[in-house]
């Protein structure tokens, strides 16, 4: 029996920040549970597709932009279960077990709790209200997303749309969403360099312009201008 879950990951320009997150799948190859990794690139400058390459993985490449990026590898994938994971977020010791477990869920899709690799109050508090908000259905991209891929194939997938496609696939969930039990840690760089308070109110004015029917390429625009996701 071929191993059930398809990787995939989206990026550009992440050499820095890959080989830390693709050291933390290794658990999930041992257990026998990927079937193989899909890098889905948006045409990085440095060492990105050498890395991917050099770990064995299926590369596709398109046009820059998360939404396009995820739905390609998505449809480049091969696995019963596809999880979804950006560049800069690290599985924790114990994810496979937790994964095995879930598969025996197809009809919801699962998300991993959050935390930041820093330390101190407002990294908890960020990460506390991440926690909650996923709670209520509202899980972000970087704590990951294990669906089973006729769920993924039901709701459409991933629209390709400049930002905010990790909260429209949510929202076509219908809350058919579970809490999984296994953090995964995301790095706090751009939380460091604009403030915990800036940053975190830059990205509930997003979602509440989002909600309001603000177009996501104006919503690209002004993220990109503050430093990106």
């Amino acid at each position: 029996m071929r191993a059930p879950v398809s990787i995939v990951i989206p990026t550009l320009d992440a050499a820095e920040q890959l080989p830390a997150t693709l050291a933390s799948l290794i658990e999930g190859l041992s257990a026998g549970l990927v079937r193989e990794l899909v890098i889905s690139d948006g045409g990085s400058r440095d060492e990105t597709q050498a890395i991917a390459d050099a770990a064995g993985a299926v590369i596709v490449t398109g046009p820059s932009g998360r939404g396009g990026q995820l739905a390609r590898g998505a449809a480049a994938a091969t696995g019963e279960w596809l999880l979804f994971l950006h560049a800069d977020t690290h599985l924790s010791a114990g994810w496979a077990q937790v994964v095995d477990e879930h598969l025996q869920i197809p009809d919801a899709a699962g998300w991993f709790p959050l935390r930041f690799r820093a330390g101190g109050f407002m990294p908890r508090l960020v990460a506390g209200w991440a926690n909650m908000r996923s709670s209520f259905g509202l899980p972000y991209g970087d704590q990951g997303l294990l669906i089973h891929r006729a769920l993924y194939a039901e709701v459409g997938g991933y629209p390709a749309i400049a930002l905010m496609e990790d909260v429209a696939l949510a929202r076509l969930l219908h809350g058919r969403m579970k809490r999984l039990a296994s953090p995964v840690s995301t790095s706090a760089e751009r939380y460091l360099r604009d403030g915990w308070l800036r940053r975190g109110a830059g990205n509930l004015w997003n979602l509440a312009c989002y909600f309001s029917g603000v177009p996501t390429e104006t919503l690209a625009r002004r993220y990109e201008r503050r430093g990106g996701s």
